[in-house]
């Protein structure tokens, strides 16, 4: 029934209509950038790139105690506008991040805060993009679209194909009116939204969530005046975990986010979506000693992956990598066993993120 209800949100989906005026929005751009001395020129040569004029963007990226040339990186971007900020908090933090963009936020001159990550790339019609859906549309927020890209392996490609499904995920509900989920390497909201719902306060005692987690209290505050912007124009690229190790630290952090979900529907569902896995596992072992029990497992796994693939294929066409869906047939195993693992670790066990341990 999930994945029905997230295929029949996705549908309800429309691309953006053109906007007709010249754009009249200030855009704050917002990144918190940690050792990313890798790819952050990347990053900001494409911002540098994009179309939409100059005098109506703005900058900001937040160095959050870099030990590598990440601060001196952004720091020789000055001359074209783009501003440095460093964090210089002596004592440890709840969460750095959240920390580094609210200082930008309040920095900021601009009614549009466009929020994206230092190692993302992106199209010259990103911006514009946005812009034009928030002018045209009027949402208070955006989530806009994410892809892995510039895979090197099985395992990365297996990652592209699973976010994907997650993106997905965050862009059918609020095709049903019930914002939940997003990415924040590519997320937009209006300044006075932000401060208006509290900003982060009540969910700064997690490291992770300055996406979804804003995005709940927003959607709580402001119903229905949240949207997905449905166009290939405004994806944003980011890469997908080398190692295993990396991939799930990562999907720790995430799972992290679920004890604080403000709907309890949302709660219920994620909870509800782990004990159908539970059950997969536990009716495929039942099933080695009672066939009973193997073929409902046959039955469910069978149900499962044909919506997903109906689901998936809908998704990956927009992002222009359908040919990825043939991985779900290794992968469907694998996200049984992956699923119930991150489940449990995700709210047991601590994480690393960005060099620093969190609990």
């Amino acid at each position: 029934m999930t994945l029905l209800y997230l295929i029949i949100g996705w549908a309800r989906l429309r691309a953006p209509k053109p906007n007709a005026n010249p754009p009249a929005t200030k855009v704050s751009i917002l990144i918190a950038a940690r050792n990313e001395a890798e790819r952050i020129h990347l990053t900001i040569e494409d911002i540098l790139a994009q179309d939409y004029p100059r005098e109506l963007t703005e900058i900001i990226i937040v160095d959050d105690h870099s030990t590598d040339r990440t601060a001196e990186i952004i720091r020789s971007y000055s001359d074209r506008g783009v501003q440095l900020i460093r964090l210089n908090e002596d004592k440890p933090l709840n969460s750095y991040k959240k920390k580094a963009i609210a200082r930008a936020i309040d920095r900021s001159s601009g009614e549009l805060m466009v929020a994206t990550d230092a190692d993302c790339r992106m199209r010259q019609q990103w911006l514009s993009s946005v812009v034009s859906y928030y002018e045209t549309e009027h949402p208070v927020m955006i989530s806009a679209p994410v892809s892995y890209f510039e895979e090197h392996t099985l395992f990365e490609s297996m990652q592209t194909l699973e976010f994907a499904y997650l993106i997905g995920m965050g862009a059918g509900f609020i095709g049903n009116k019930k914002a939940s989920t997003c990415n924040g390497a590519n997320l937009a909201y209006r300044k006075d939204v932000f401060y208006a719902v509290g900003g982060f306060s009540g969910i700064d005692d997690l490291a992770s969530g300055d996406d979804e987690l804003l995005l709940q209290k927003v959607a709580e505050r402001y119903p229905g005046r949240i949207g997905f912007l449905k166009k290939r124009e405004a994806i944003v690229y980011t890469h997908a975990k080398h190692t295993l190790e990396e991939f799930l630290q990562q999907r720790r952090r995430w799972a992290s986010k679920s004890t604080k979900y403000k709907d309890k529907r949302v709660v219920a569902m994620v909870v509800g979506i782990w004990l159908f896995n539970v059950s997969l596992l536990v009716n495929a072992i039942l099933g080695v000693f009672w066939p009973y029990f193997l073929n409902v497992f046959w039955w469910q796994i069978g149900l499962k992956f044909l919506f997903e693939v109906v689901f998936l294929v809908e998704i990956t066409s927009f992002f222009k990598r359908v040919h990825l869906v043939v991985l779900l047939i290794p992968i469907e195993p694998i996200h049984i066993i992956y699923m119930i693992y991150v489940g449990l670790m995700g709210n047991t066990r601590k994480y690393l993120w960005k060099g620093r341990l969190v609990k």
